[in-house]
């Protein structure tokens, strides 16, 4: 069986590594150029073609009629797209005899669209997993071939559920290839109705509104602690991102709501009155111990945390 696969960061890898094992030729793998902008903190596509011989492109929209005319060339029985970051339009699914299908990270149909982990950890999700599913003109919405669910334990980041997630495609991809291969996947339903879409996010959505209650504020920490851009919040001049934290189980009903440093440590205080214990603080990329911000705060006396 021959592939055509779109692929990008560490679900890429993995399902690359899948159908790889499993003797899928893959004729051609479309990805995408790193952005220099973009913290590169994971695994390369580009690097595992290389290692084994498979060609790649990168261009920078995939409804193009040169790429459509190299994948009409190739005849694929299958086209995989596994955390590419561009829909695909429809004249190049129907290119593949045998299905196009998506890896998604979420348990569709919940957390349709993009980012899907850092929205289930804001949200408070107890689980989340991925889901092997047909691609259709619409974003997420074939049906389901197989899912895979892992935990969402109280105090994980969007960073380690994204590791637990990246396990749960490839263990998806693997079991579900063999059925997949010999021509009768599973089609289970996908019924849009029991899910939402959600957007992109970009860094200014880490802006912390301290009004919420503190799980809201952990949570909001949570899904987008770094390697993702973090939440932050504003002193005077100065921008403070939270690089580590947990909720704290002391009452905090003296302090103000906003950054606050109490016995040498850095809490942030909330809506209800408790607050997350801030175990690493930094701006301008560097370090912000207790007495630093002690200072900060006492020059923006009287103001209003942003």
């Amino acid at each position: 069986m021959k592939a055509v696969v779109f692929a990008y960061h560490n679900v890429g890898v993995r399902c690359l590594k899948v159908l790889l094992a499993r003797g899928v030729d893959i004729a051609l793998v479309v990805s995408h150029e790193d952005n220099p902008q973009e913290t590169i903190w994971f695994d390369s596509v580009a690097a595992i073609c290389r290692e084994h011989g498979i060609p790649v492109v990168t261009p920078s929209n995939p409804d193009n009629p040169e790429l459509l005319a190299q994948i009409t060339a190739l005849q694929p029985d299958f086209i995989f797209s596994f955390y590419y970051r561009h829909m695909l339009p429809v004249t190049l699914l129907s290119l593949a005899k045998h299905g196009a299908y998506n890896m998604h990270g979420s348990l569709l149909p919940k957390y349709r669209g993009r980012v899907p982990i850092n929205w289930a950890v804001l949200y408070g999700e107890t689980e989340t997993g991925a889901t092997l599913h047909e691609m259709t003109a619409k974003p997420d919405a074939g049906f389901i071939v197989a899912q895979t669910a892992v935990p969402i334990l109280p105090d994980d980041t969007a960073h380690e559920v994204f590791g637990k997630v990246v396990v749960a495609a490839e263990q998806t991809l693997w079991n579900a290839l063999p059925a997949m291969l010999s021509g009768k996947p599973t089609k289970l339903p996908n019924d849009l109705s029991q899910g939402s879409y959600f957007g992109g996010r970009k860094p200014e959505d880490g802006k912390i509104d301290w009004q919420q209650t503190a799980q809201a504020v952990y949570n909001l920490y949570r899904a987008v602690a770094p390697p993702y851009p973090g939440a932050w919040t504003v002193v005077g001049d100065t921008t403070f991102v939270i690089e580590n934290a947990r909720l704290s189980t002391i009452v905090t009903p003296n302090l103000p709501l906003g950054l606050a440093v109490e016995d040498n440590c850095i809490f942030g205080v909330c809506g209800d009155g408790r607050a997350l214990l801030i175990k690493s603080l930094t701006a301008d990329g560097k370090t912000v111990t207790a007495e630093m911000l002690q200072a900060t705060l006492q020059r923006n006396a009287g103001q209003t945390p942003q």
